[in-house]
């Protein structure tokens, strides 16, 4: 696998190496010994699936410490526009966003290490996103910032009349009003 890092140290591009031939192709989506090595070494717990329409924003989640979660991430079916905040307050590059297209095509992955608020835009007609945690999920933990926050800056490359939110993703606060509040 090609590792590529971002601009927000931590945040990494996976590319994996791809098989053609006659009768399609064939890649290693995950090796536990060469993700140790070659990204960080992580103990993946939970494996998630969604699948949504067009326009579809999901996010910005994340977990708060203790139940903090790092992410790998990819798109089996579809395109989206996968984003990566940086909450963690004594970083250099708090508050900062990574976006990267991830799609069934291109088969890349996003490795998001603990201390990141995440979020995806489906860019195409319908898309199946997995993503594989190091935490469980604790309803009691999660948080969460405004897709739209302006101070963030993100270009969720859809037009805004055509955004399609949760009615609890729709109501997140922005990044300044729980700053204080961050563990990371």
């Amino acid at each position: 696998m090609n590792v590529i890092s971002t601009d927000i140290p931590g945040v990494v591009v996976i590319e994996p190496r791809i098989f053609r031939d006659e009768r399609g192709y064939f890649f290693e989506s995950y090796s536990q010994r060469e993700f140790d090595e070659k990204v960080a070494p992580v103990k993946f717990v939970q494996d998630n699936e969604s699948r949504s329409s067009y326009g579809v924003v999901r996010g910005l989640h994340f977990q708060r410490p203790p139940m903090a979660q790092s992410k790998l991430v990819r798109v089996i079916e579809g395109t989206v526009l996968d984003v990566a905040v940086d909450i963690r307050r004594d970083s250099p590059t708090f508050g900062r966003h990574v976006a990267v297209e991830l799609s069934g095509e291109n088969h890349r992955q996003l490795f998001l290490p603990r201390g990141m608020a995440h979020g995806f835009a489906v860019l195409s007609p319908t898309a199946t996103f997995q993503y594989k945690c190091d935490n469980f999920y604790s309803p009691a933990d999660e948080g969460a910032i405004a897709w739209d926050d302006p101070t963030l800056g993100i270009d969720w490359r859809i037009p805004a009349d055509k955004v399609i939110l949760s009615a609890k993703d729709a109501r997140h606060p922005r990044l300044e009003a729980i700053e204080s509040n961050l563990l990371f």
